[in-house]
């Protein structure tokens, strides 16, 4: 059974960081891109970040010199370090482990964690 469970989020000031992390179990992630979405009430979920299997990173445009992701493959463990947090970081925040190969798309996804920014 595959479990993807975040952790580290909770009501931060702005200005303030967080650290969340997503470990997994019952899937080596160290052959999954990973991911952090992050989905407010009345909003689409939004991609914040990807790490890629070779370690590459990309970020969506709001987040970009403030979030950083990484993974540590012997714990099988993904983080989203979030730096000088806004008001408008509050979220719900995800993990989500992808991969395709030619017999399918292997998608999951943890159960959320909540981040809230106060100004």
């Amino acid at each position: 059974q595959v479990q993807l469970v975040e952790s580290g989020g909770g009501l931060v000031q702005a200005g303030g960081s967080l650290r969340l992390s997503c470990a997994a179990s019952g899937i080596d992630t160290s052959i999954y891109a990973m991911n952090w979405y992050r989905g407010a009430p009345g909003k689409q979920r939004e991609l914040v970040a990807t790490i890629t299997t070779r370690g590459s990173t990309t970020y969506a445009d709001s987040v970009k010199g403030r979030f950083t992701i990484s993974r540590d493959n012997a714990k099988n463990t993904v983080y989203l370090q979030m730096n000088s947090l806004k008001p408008e970081d509050t979220a719900a925040y995800y993990c989500n482990a992808n991969r395709l190969t030619r017999g399918g798309a292997f998608d999951y996804w943890g159960q959320g964690t909540q981040v809230t920014v106060s100004s």
